[in-house]
Parts: structure tokens; sequence; C-alpha cells
């Protein structure tokens, strides 16, 4: 190790610089791919299409960023964090462009899935970045405040749609047009004020600790595809792969159709009821810090009681939810206990990465992960979509019911909680 020591009070200074870069970009990767749930009324109304359809175009999306997440991963240990963050947000900007001019299901699908390949630019490629300035003893919480940046982007999303739909009273194309300029100057940000490591900033790298996997932490050393082949035959990375997927269904269920419960077939007859649904995000967001936060003050940086504990709370917050009558007084703070709880475990299950594999890896190992969040939550959305359209237990047929959401998702993070028992780190 060479270079300025960590013990420098420039080093602090610059790490926080870095995280404080990558959490400015990622506030505003969002508004260019968790708003759609807030175009589906209008889309639904002008182009006639119904919510089983609109939850594949949604799936098309998922999946083309599960995919890119298994290659981007790989890239920004290849090229660095930092280009492929800044690179994403401008794509993800044309692509949301291209997307407002739909007018069917395939120019749709074509536009918003190919956007799910430069979103995908983004969370992987950042998390190695994170990995690069901060050690093991202090990732959870690194991991928690980068997983802030994402909760916060949610509210953004969900705030920026509600002020184009509510308050500016454009229609629905405007919901890929105007937030996403804020992401062009989160792109740029990230390019002017981080650096892919320490080294790179004059200082000394982190080192891996004992027990992590032996990592050659250059790439000209270790080729894309020996870093495939170690995370793919690592057994607890792919168990937790399945935990994150279980729990990417739930989080994905609730930003899709959460908005669409709230919003309703009349929401402009109702000021208060589409404002509620901002309570999901902000929860979400405050999850996130508490998890990492916790895995590392209380449990020795020991991360899989913490998602377990998480996700059993999260079903009992959505199972809640589905009793509560739409309009009860408790609904606000259970859609925020809902949130903090689905969404909490996220910081946690990013620092199982470096953890698993070593920091030289944590981009394909992030990348792996996601690419098993992503492909399941896409599987998760055409189901909920169904269920709420054909609504097989309604007395009368026909009867389109959005509160399924609920159930569906308390029973995808039961399946999660149980996988996270066996991870055991």
């Amino acid at each position: 190790m060479s270079g300025i020591p960590h013990s420098d009070p420039g080093f602090k200074r610059a790490q926080w610089r870095v995280l404080g870069a990558v959490m400015f970009c990622y506030l505003f990767y969002y508004t260019g791919r968790q708003t759609f749930g807030f175009a589906i009324p209008g889309i639904q109304k002008e182009l006639g299409l119904d919510k089983e359809t609109l939850g594949w175009i949604s799936a098309a999306m998922l999946w083309s960023y599960a995919l890119g997440q298994a290659i981007n991963g790989n890239l920004g240990d290849r090229f660095g964090g930092r280009r492929m963050m800044a690179l994403g947000a401008g794509a993800s900007f044309l692509l949301n462009w291209l997307t407002s001019f739909g007018v069917g299901f395939k120019s749709l699908a074509a536009a918003w899935g190919m956007n799910g390949l430069a979103q995908s630019m983004g969370w992987a490629p950042g998390s190695r970045l994170v990995a690069n300035w901060f050690g093991a003893h202090e990732r959870g919480k690194a991991f928690g405040f980068f997983v802030l940046a994402a909760g916060l982007s949610s509210v953004l999303s969900f705030v920026t749609s509600l002020v184009i739909l509510d308050v500016l009273k454009l229609d629905w194309r405007w919901i890929f047009r105007l937030p996403v300029v804020l992401m062009l100057l989160g792109g740029l940000f990230v390019w002017i004020f981080a650096r892919d490591r320490p080294s790179r900033a004059g200082f000394a790298d982190f080192e891996d600790d004992a027990g992590t996997p032996r990592t050659v932490d250059s790439p000209e050393e270790e080729t894309s595809w020996q870093r495939y082949v170690i995370a793919l035959t690592n057994g607890r990375l792919l168990l937790a792969g399945l935990a994150i997927g279980f729990q990417n269904t739930v989080r994905y269920g609730l930003l899709i159709w959460v908005p669409v419960h709230f919003l309703g077939e009349d929401f402009k007859s109702d000021p208060a009821g589409k404002w509620i649904s901002v309570a999901l995000p902000l929860g979400m967001a405050l999850g996130a810090v508490a998890s990492g936060w916790i895995s590392d003050r209380f449990c020795q940086s020991r991360r899989s009681g913490v998602i377990t504990s998480f996700m059993l709370l999260a079903a009992v917050a959505a199972g809640a939810m589905y009793l509560l009558p739409r309009g009860h007084f408790l609904g606000m703070p259970m859609l925020f206990l809902c949130g903090f709880f689905a969404y909490g475990p996220q910081s946690a299950f990013w620092a199982l990465a470096p953890d698993l594999l070593g920091r030289a890896r944590a981009g394909t190992a992030v990348g792996i992960m996601n690419c098993f969040a992503y492909t399941m939550a896409g599987l998760g959305e055409p189901l909920v979509g169904w269920f709420v359209q054909h609504n097989p237990w309604a007395e009368v047929p026909g009867v389109e019911n959005t509160a399924l959401v609920f159930p569906i998702v308390a029973i995808a993070a039961l399946c999660s909680a149980t996988l996270a028992l066996f991870i055991r780190r």
C-alpha cells in the first residue's frame, strides 16, 4: 500500500466528497425509471392499453435493467464507476424523451426497455466507487448513505410526477421529459468531483479484510471471465441474489402499483389521496440508512439477521395495508412503515457484495445480485397487473382491485426473509 495514509485529515474530506458526488448523481437517477406508475392512468386513457399490458412494458424495462446489471457491473470494475455513471445518466435522459413519444405497446416497450440498459450503468458502478473508498468497518454506513440517495431519488420521482400532473396540469408524456433534466446535472457532477479510487487522488488504496477471497485489485491482472466465474460459483452470493430478488419484487410491486392504487380512476377529484403515496418512498429512504447503520453498529457488520428482521416486518406492514380501508387515518403511517422495512435491507444487501467477493470484484458482485433483483421484479410486474385487472376473488367479475398488490408483496417479503436466514454473513 503506497500513497498518503488514511490517517491524513485530507483523506476524510476526499472520502466524503466522492460519496457526496455519487449520492448527488444517484439522487436524480430514478426520475428516469420510477415514474412509470404515475403515467399509467394517462397511458390507459389515451392509448387504450390495459393494466396487464402495461405490466409487461414495466417488465421490459426491469428485465433489460437486469441484463445490463450483469454487463455493466463488470464494465464498472474494468473502466471505473465514474465514467459509467455519467454516461448512463446521459443515455437515460435521451431514452426517456423517446418514451414520451410512444404511440402504442411496441414503441413504449422498446424505448422503455432500452432505458433499462442505460439505467443499469448507475448502481453497480457507483457501488464499486463506494467500496473503493470505504473499509469494511464503515462500509454498511457508507452504503446506507448511498441507498439513502436512492430512496430520496424515489421521493423526488414521486413528487416531480405529481407536480407535473397536479400542479402544472400537464399530461403523462411530460413525466418522461422534465424531471430527467435533473439526471443530466447529476451525471455532470459525478464526472467532475468523483475519482475511481483513493490512489487516483494521491491516497493509499484499501486492502481487503482477512477471510475475503484474494483480489488482485488491478483489472489488468484478472479478466472479466475470471470475475464472472468467481461470482457465479459463490453459493452465498447466489443465495443473496435470490433473497434480494424477492425483496426487489416487493419494492417494485409497491413503487409501480401504489401510485395506481392511490390515484384511482378520478384522482383529480381527490386532492389529498394522491399525495399519500409519497409516504412510501419517504419510508424507503429512511429505512435504507437505518439498516446499514444497525448492521455496522450492533451486528459487527453481519448483515443477514438485519435483512431477515426487516423483511418480516415489511410483510406485516403490507398485510396491514391490505386490511385498512382506503382513506383510513392509519394508511399514511402504515405505508411509511411498509416502505421503511421493504427497502431498508438494500444497504445491508449491497454491503454484502464486497464482503463476500472482495473490493476488486465489487462491481461484478453487485451487478450479479442486481441481475437477480430485477429479473425477479420483472416477473412480479405482469403478475401483479394480472391480479389487479382480473381480481379472481371478486364477487362481481371484471371489478379491478389495486389493493391486491399488498398481499402479493407480503408473500414475496416472507420468501426473502426465509432465504436471507441462510446467507449467514
